[in-house]
């Protein structure tokens, strides 16, 4: 009988794999490893057999044959960090980290290989202290990997949003050979949303996000390839595809849970394509309940999850995701539906030359804005859903004793992450205290040292340190029922409080908010009108500090506002929940006339590589670009230098000849 060469059986799993059949091909492994247990090569053998296994879910399974990968040659690396994320899956986060240090360690001759290896091992470990708290030495490791391998994008980004959650001001200081400019040009996009108010940078730094991180598929799909859909389409439902991760105990599922039950079921085909984690819980379970079809793509690749929408006849597809993370974007590129919208998931312009629509609201994109997006803008009365059944509060009120609150004095609140702090809103917020004597500025807990550098930005602004206050991490009930307790919530910028903030007008507590100029810092100024607050919304910087201490120094004034909310609940705008959905069936109906009479829109991606360049080049740490009047001048005057050097393609926003 013929022996199995060590190459015919890697080139054998190789093909069964390659077609589908991945299970057989790692029985073939199995079955050669026992045939064959003194071959010099069977610790990749092992290894081999446990990346299929990996593939296949079969977590324990991998587990297993990596460690008798290991256990044949304890000096092979590569089985110590597939065997680390095995044990991450599995939720042992400890044993998965003592792996990937074993690698990061027991290098002592760098070569390409042994450089990758420990560069992998270490960003598994960034990971593994990041989502225990350990956000500095997250950062540290992180530090470590970029002076290894320069120039990873996905290093640049972990890196910069770590220090934005650590408050770490300046933000962009150098790294491994990144100057400022550099780092810009890597920015991830909600980063960059954090980071500066400029939506122009930001709309460059969404198509490099798309081009670099995801890049083009080799095949898509055009409009005329769905011609057929279009002449089918007159007497039946359209056929609505919501994609998303977050369809679950999530900000945006919380947002969307009571929105799917309210589709016209006459009018279309409500299908929920979920990519997220595997646990159910509440939300999940009454989201599924309430849509026409669930899908879970989670453990599917792009081409069976793009086989799938294109099975089920999907005319119009709903990014809820954008650019955060689990996003299917890849799949977005290869254009499983005719019309692709971007909508509640990223506060932003895709950037993407396949999301045809983005939603938003008069106040977030006011019309002369739309240069600042690729797609096309439409827009609905207010951008966000809102669940009406969401809870009140949880089984008692609480006190501020519980809370670690002063009983007779001011309580601002801001409940946004860390990342949305910059130091232009800190020291609106420090000198708001400043002002309001007793005062104190109740934030969400991070971790003891984010919360030291904070209480210590307070003291070098001359505010005692005990005057910031930190809230535990709760449940979404009892999170909602502390509310309460507070006097007034003080919005951030440039990317604003967006579920927060509706959760905040829910529960009866003005939001003073300013609105920027993109779309992550104007969200807020559109709920709060939407909420019947109009007032709450500043005409500028001086003017929502005035305002704060104001409401600070005369805690009755805001009585009749609070009572406002929470009599305006089963009218307001922003909780008219039907009254959205049946405005999101229009635009879907408008957006289905434009592809039949053949004015889908183009995306416009037209020089953003060039604006990428330049606006990373521009300075954002020393003036807030929200209050800059020369905003789109400086804009104009650098474009028009470009241009003078290197002619460029007419575009719609800032080229010379077009005089902006």
């Amino acid at each position: 009988m013929h022996k199995m060469s060590i190459a015919e059986l890697v080139g054998g799993a190789q093909a069964l794999a390659a077609s589908g059949q991945a299970a057989l091909a790692a029985e073939l492994y199995r079955d050669w490893a026992a045939l064959n247990p003194d071959d010099p090569l069977l610790h990749a053998v092992h290894f081999n057999r446990g990346v299929l296994l990996a593939g296949l879910n079969d977590v324990h399974g991998a587990v297993e044959a990596f460690t008798a990968a290991i256990r044949r040659r304890p000096d092979f690396l590569p089985p110590y960090i597939n065997l680390g994320a095995a044990y991450e899956r599995l939720g042992a986060a400890a044993q998965a980290f003592s792996h990937w240090a074993h690698v990061s360690t027991s290098l002592s001759d760098l070569t390409g290989d042994t450089v990758a290896y420990k560069a992998t091992a270490l960003k598994q470990m960034a990971q593994v202290l990041e989502s225990g708290r350990r956000l500095a030495e997250a950062e540290d490791t992180l530090r470590q990997v970029a002076e290894l391998t320069p120039w990873q994008r996905d290093v640049v980004q972990h890196w910069i949003s770590l220090r934005q959650r650590q408050c770490q001001w300046p933000l962009l200081t150098p790294l491994a050979g990144h100057d400022r400019a550099a780092l810009l040009r890597r920015i991830a996009p909600l980063s960059m949303a954090c980071y500066a108010d400029d939506p122009m940078l930001q709309l460059a730094v969404a198509h490099a996000h798309c081009r670099e991180d995801h890049g083009w598929p080799e095949s898509f799909r055009t409009t005329q390839d769905f011609a057929h859909r279009i002449a089918e389409a007159p007497g039946r439902r359209l056929r609505i595809g919501y994609l998303s991760s977050d369809l679950r105990e999530h900000a945006i599922g919380s947002l969307m849970a009571e929105m799917f039950g309210l589709h016209d079921r006459k009018a279309v085909e409500v299908f929920a394509y979920y990519c997220g984690v595997p646990q159910e819980d509440p939300t999940k379970a009454r989201i599924r309940d309430s849509v026409d079809h669930w899908r879970i793509i989670t453990d599917l690749d792009d081409a069976a999850a793009e086989a799938m929408i294109l099975a089920d006849g999907i005319d119009i597809l709903v990014d809820v995701n954008g650019h955060t993370r689990s996003a299917r974007t890849r799949l977005l590129a290869r254009r499983p539906a005719p019309i692709i919208v971007n909508w509640l998931g990223y506060p932003g312009s895709m950037g993407s030359p396949y999301h045809h629509y983005i939603i938003a609201d008069p106040h977030i994109v006011p019309p002369g804005s739309e240069r600042y997006y690729s797609e096309k803008v439409v827009r609905l009365s207010c951008y966000q859903p809102n669940d009406r059944q969401r809870p009140t509060g949880g089984d008692r009120a609480p006190t501020r004793a519980e809370q670690g609150l002063p009983e007779d004095a001011t309580v601002f609140c801001s409940f946004n992450g860390t990342q949305k702090i910059t130091p232009f809103v800190f020291t609106r917020w420090m000198e708001i205290l400043r002002q309001v004597p007793g005062s104190v500025l109740w934030l969400l807990k991070s971790c003891e040292e984010v919360e030291a550098r904070l209480r210590a930005h307070a003291i070098r602004a001359g505010v005692a340190p005990e005057r910031i206050v930190f809230a535990p991490i709760t449940g979404n009930r009892d999170h909602l029922a502390r509310y309460t307790l507070a006097d007034l919530f003080l919005d951030t910028l440039p990317y604003g409080a967006h579920t927060t903030a509706s959760d905040a007008l829910w529960m009866g507590v003005p939001v003073l908010t300013v609105p920027g100029r993109g779309f992550a810092g104007r969200v807020c100024a559109s709920l709060v009108h939407a909420a019947g607050l109009p007032e709450f919304v500043c005409a500028s910087a001086e003017d929502y500090v005035a305002r704060a201490v104001a409401f600070g120094r005369d805690r009755a004034a805001l009585a009749p506002y609070r009572a406002r909310l929470l009599d305006g609940r089963g009218a307001a705008l922003l909780f008219d929940t039907p009254r959205l959905v049946r405005e999101l069936e229009a635009l879907f109906r408008g957006m289905w006339a434009d592809l039949a009479a053949g004015r889908l829109p183009e995306p416009d991606v037209a020089n953003l590589d060039t604006y990428l360049e330049l606006g990373a080049a521009m300075e954002h740490d020393a003036t807030e670009t929200s209050f800059d009047p020369a905003y789109e001048e400086r804009w104009r005057q650098a474009v028009a230098r470009r241009h003078a050097f290197m002619p460029l393609p007419p575009d719609t926003r800032f080229h010379p000849a077009a005089g902006g």
